[in-house]
């Protein structure tokens, strides 16, 4: 889906660098003449990312900012075509600093604002430690509340797994009512 929406030339958001994956993938998709702004408030991811980069050869396509999501709107001067979250923790790093609610939706907020029409917002909402239930609640509320004339909104879970990750794709239309 995102390699519809993202394309060369496209501006994207990793709203939570991790280790760099969905970075390093959307530094591919947006090519040499597009822009990714890579968010993480640990130093270890954003150190991660920038290896995983530099390795890739695009480190010259991603602005890595060490600071939180909910601050995209200071860094990002320009309308983007797709915004990651990856909800949780970082893979492999300390799992008591988690993303949480209050940061988390004014973040979707913001990347709301910041979004082309036609643009997605991507969000792996992973929610099996302390305090992912209330951030599951905050995302699964704030994506309810969206007008159905002006967003299309997906969630792609797995039922048959207790507290499994799901997948949440929010699309703002290209004609808003």
């Amino acid at each position: 889906m995102l390699s519809q929406i993202v394309t060369e030339g496209s501006l994207a958001i990793d709203a939570t660098a991790g280790n760099g994956n969905d970075t390093l993938f959307l530094a591919g998709l947006v090519g040499e003449t597009g822009q990714v702004w890579a968010f993480d408030i640990q130093k270890q991811a954003i150190e991660n990312t920038r290896r995983r980069l530099t390795e890739a050869g695009m480190l010259h396509r991603v602005r890595l900012i060490h600071g939180g999501h909910e601050e995209i709107d200071r860094f990002v001067p320009q309308k983007v075509h797709a915004v990651l979250f990856n909800l949780g923790y970082l893979p492999g790093g300390d799992t008591g600093i988690v993303t949480v609610p209050e940061t988390t939706v004014k973040a979707l907020e913001k990347s709301r604002e910041l979004l082309w029409p036609g643009g997605i917002l991507c969000l792996a909402v992973y929610w099996g430690h302390p305090g992912g239930k209330e951030e599951k609640e905050a995302v699964e509320g704030w994506a309810a509340q969206l007008s159905p004339y002006a967003w299309d909104v997906e969630k792609i879970s797995f039922p048959n797994r207790n507290i499994a990750p799901f997948v949440m794709v929010i699309q703002k239309k290209c004609l808003e009512a």
